[in-house]
């Protein structure tokens, strides 16, 4: 496979099990993991600049990437036992459940003609096509039904990529980030993971509030068009001190982000999706929702800091278009702050089957945009032995659906790093100029 004179082999595809035996089991999943729209393929790449190691402290010694990594996802799985299985329907009530069976995850050695540098560490734009570096699919084996596949793609500098598919229904991003950590807490030798995982069985550890009514999901094709730009941590600590100065209160990188995707997406709508009618344009309600962490409201403290299944909820912020437009950024802030506040009271509610139609099923339209946070998750931190990586690359997009993702840039470079599919191509200037002009206010540069 060749791209810009570069070349990707793959050179080796194969299960790997888990190391010792573990338990026969079909797992029953909670009411969050069966959330229809979470049986999807998550992808990501993982970039680590430094694959050589000569000091010998660790497990593999000179070992190549590829093979320590083999070998401690093999550890991994008997850990994680559930990862080795394979997704099915369970007879008895037709709910989706995993089968341990211990056949395993899918592993793929590859090797590429060309140092990380010739290809500018994979930096955007792209030098190598992302589909060489995730991996294949294996044979006779639905994707969607294999929890986790992973390819090792070694480069002539001796840094080397891992590119990795999961299925979000056996992990949220929280969870798949504690297991990968625990792959590299056994490549560098140590004789467990860090934090053992928590599985309690799920469908009793979540709550499960009687069924509501759902309206079937509305998934209309968007063409959407990639955009990415960094912003700052200097032009952001700016929105950060005068959401203090106005409010008194403190808000995070976070929500300044997202404040200003929401913003700048609302912006170029408006602008042109309306033509000549732009107040009515205006008066349209526009949302934001991303899926804040819960495994503090839905589980015992002994469990929650280890639970490894999906524990999330939607957070939803909406206002009319027109508010959102030509609102000071700040109040943009307030209006995402006022959503988070919310969290604990709308969990409860959840819990006890207090809304009109579940939360999770969620309504996927053009004036509705999906944020993810790719900064805490743990990847970050992941190190096999030769540092934690200098870039994780996410790609979190569906044709149906806007989605900004939030990063970081590749080391060493700072701040927030914004992968967006969010807008269509009409739409696409506007945003691009509203977003560049947040970034370039300090001085930062677009990718």
């Amino acid at each position: 496979m060749g791209s810009m004179g570069f070349t990707v082999t793959r050179t080796s595809q194969s299960l790997v099990p888990p190391s010792s035996p573990t338990p026969a089991e079909t797992m029953p999943l909670s009411v969050i993991d069966r959330v229809a729209g979470l049986r999807h393929l998550v992808r990501s790449l993982h970039v680590f600049e430094n694959g050589r190691r000569d000091d010998g402290n660790n497990a593999g010694g000179e070992s190549s990437p590829a093979t320590v990594l083999r070998e401690a996802l093999g550890k991994a799985l008997v850990d994680y036992h559930p990862f080795a299985g394979r997704f099915v329907v369970d007879g008895e009530d037709g709910k989706v459940a995993v089968a341990c069976t211990g056949e395993g995850a899918w592993f793929v050695e590859a090797t590429a003609d060309c140092s990380l540098e010739d290809v500018k560490l994979l930096d955007h734009p792209m030098m190598i096509p992302k589909e060489e570096l995730l991996p294949e699919p294996a044979p006779d084996v639905d994707p969607l039904d294999i929890p986790l596949m992973m390819q090792v793609t070694e480069f002539t500098c001796g840094g080397f990529v891992v590119g990795l598919i999961s299925v979000h229904t056996i992990a949220d991003g929280l969870g798949a980030g504690q297991f990968i950590n625990a792959v590299a807490d056994y490549a560098r030798g140590l004789p467990s993971p860090r934090v053992s995982p928590s599985s309690p069985p799920r469908d009793a550890a979540i709550p499960s509030p009687p069924k509501m009514p759902a309206p079937p999901p509305k998934l209309e094709l968007l063409h959407l068009k990639y955009f990415t730009v960094d912003l700052s941590p200097d032009h952001i600590s700016k929105v950060k001190s005068s959401f203090f100065q106005s409010t008194g209160l403190r808000c995070s990188a976070f929500d300044v982000s997202v404040a200003k995707i929401w913003q700048s997406r609302t912006r170029s709508i408006l602008n042109l999706a309306a033509g000549d009618n732009n107040l009515a344009a205006g008066e349209r309600t526009v949302r934001v929702c991303f899926f804040a962490n819960t495994r503090h409201l839905m589980l015992p403290p002994a469990t929650a800091g280890n639970y490894y299944g999906n524990c999330f909820y939607p957070v939803t912020a909406a206002a009319r278009g027109v508010d959102v437009a030509s609102a000071d950024i700040a109040d943009v802030v307030g209006i995402i702050r006022d959503a988070k506040a919310r969290l604990a009271g709308d969990v409860a509610r959840w819990a006890v089957g207090g809304f009109e139609e579940d939360p999770y099923e969620l309504t996927f339209t053009y004036d509705s945009l999906f944020v993810s946070d790719w900064t805490r998750l743990g990847f970050l931190e992941a190190d096999y032995g030769w540092g934690t990586p200098s870039h994780v690359i996410p790609f979190s997009y569906h044709p149906f659906m806007a989605v900004a993702v939030i990063g970081a840039p590749p080391a060493p470079k700072v701040g927030a790093r914004v992968m967006t599919m969010c807008v269509e191509e009409k739409h696409l200037p506007e945003f691009r100029d509203q977003m560049n002009a947040f970034a370039f206010a300090a001085g930062d540069n677009n990718n």
